[in-house]
């Protein structure tokens, strides 16, 4: 049996997150479990989809739920659903949208590239507001006739350009028009799952792969179930827009057990453990001649989750010869590849994904890098 070793592909030690290009997460002997026992034997896809989505739903005590392969799967479905409705040869057309509802108003502020889900399906984006400022007569004045729906991702609220979800949702609502929520990695904290659908959200996105730690290619949609029932319509295993973005019953049933073991958790335990690496990494790094260590939050998007503490370390070329940059990649060319990330003018060491006594593995690497 090949395996990474035989091929040549080198574990890594994940000092970055869970981002999708260092395979997002690990998942528990129990998710990997339920996927083995899931593979024994057939099922109707759609039955499945629907009767996890009531399992998940009653869980979490939302309206409606729907697993589906990665967060940007759920939010061209839904996003579909809310432009093509359930109308047969409007789903058919997609993304063909002519005589349909297609704008999708968003904040400036709030524009990345996991756009591409919503423009992909036929979306046309209407942007309100600028890099400074937005305000809610910008975002209802942009609302028409040909309004699908009102976009927000939750990591850019942390901008002061951003209107809050409350009055987004105000005046979106006042037009009676959907907003889709992309809060694909905002847990921690765990009451995220439900939060932003018990605020009003109408459809909220979470990736599955992330801090829920089910199969990497999974998504949780949670929401209204009159459009999660329609966003079904365009996804497998029906051949419609949706139809690429297939998902297989050991993901569908992985993904319910990690939302199991998610629930059940101590997460003060996992914050505490946290807490304790990145206290280790900077009492082992603070004496470095030419290295900046220090703790603390991230304070701008895609550092999700921003409740997680970080180290933030800085380099004196003049001292060090080295930059963040080249920290990065020497630590990632190195035995064991270390992966890290920069933000601004430091090199970022997040311990979500660190193992127990990882942090050991991090700090010795460092010393040997800068210590020539």
């Amino acid at each position: 049996m090949a395996n990474y070793e035989q091929l040549g592909v080198k574990p890594i030690i994940n000092a970055a997150g869970t981002f999708t290009k260092f395979s997002g997460s690990l998942m528990d002997e129990e998710v990997l479990d339920a996927m083995k026992e899931a593979s024994k034997q057939f099922v109707d896809v759609n039955e499945l989809l629907e009767a996890t989505g009531d399992y998940l739903a009653n869980l979490l005590e939302v309206d409606s739920a729907l697993v589906t392969s990665g967060a940007a799967a759920g939010m061209a479905q839904t996003t579909a659903a809310c432009m093509a409705g359930s109308d047969p040869h409007a789903i058919r057309s997609l993304p063909d949208t002519e005589g349909l509802n297609d704008e999708v108003v968003v904040m400036r502020s709030h524009r990345n590239p996991y756009d591409q889900a919503m423009s992909g399906v036929g979306a046309n984006f209407v942007e309100v507001g600028n890099a400074i400022e937005t305000f809610q007569w910008e975002l209802d004045a942009a609302i028409s006739e040909d309004t699908a729906a009102v976009a927000y991702f939750v990591q850019s609220s942390m901008l002061e350009a951003s209107l809050t979800l409350e009055e987004v949702l105000e005046v979106a609502h006042s037009n009676e028009i959907p907003v889709i929520c992309d809060a694909a990695a905002e847990i921690p904290p765990a009451n995220n799952l439900s939060k932003f659908a018990h605020q009003g959200a109408d459809i909220v996105l979470f990736s599955g792969g992330k801090e829920l730690r089910g199969p990497q290619s999974s998504g949780l949609v949670i929401g209204r179930s009159d459009i999660i029932e329609t966003a079904r319509l365009h996804g497998p295993p029906k051949h419609n827009i949706g139809r690429p973005m297939k998902i297989d019953k050991e993901t569908v049933m992985g993904l319910v057990r990690a939302v199991e073991l998610y629930l059940e958790e101590d997460h003060q335990a996992r914050m505490d453990q946290w807490k304790d690496q990145v206290s280790k990494v900077v009492n082992g790094l603070e004496d470095l001649d030419g290295v900046s260590v220090k703790s603390g939050y991230p304070a701008q998007p895609f550092c999700q989750p921003a409740t997680i503490p970080r180290v933030y370390l800085k380099f004196d070329e003049n001292v060090t010869d080295l930059n963040r940059e080249q920290v990065k990649e020497l630590l990632m060319e190195g035995e064991p590849p270390i992966a890290t990330e920069t933000y601004n003018d430091s090199l970022v060491i997040n311990p979500h994904m660190l193992q127990k006594g990882e942090e050991e593995t991090v700090i010795r690497r460092l010393k040997e890098i800068v210590i020539k």
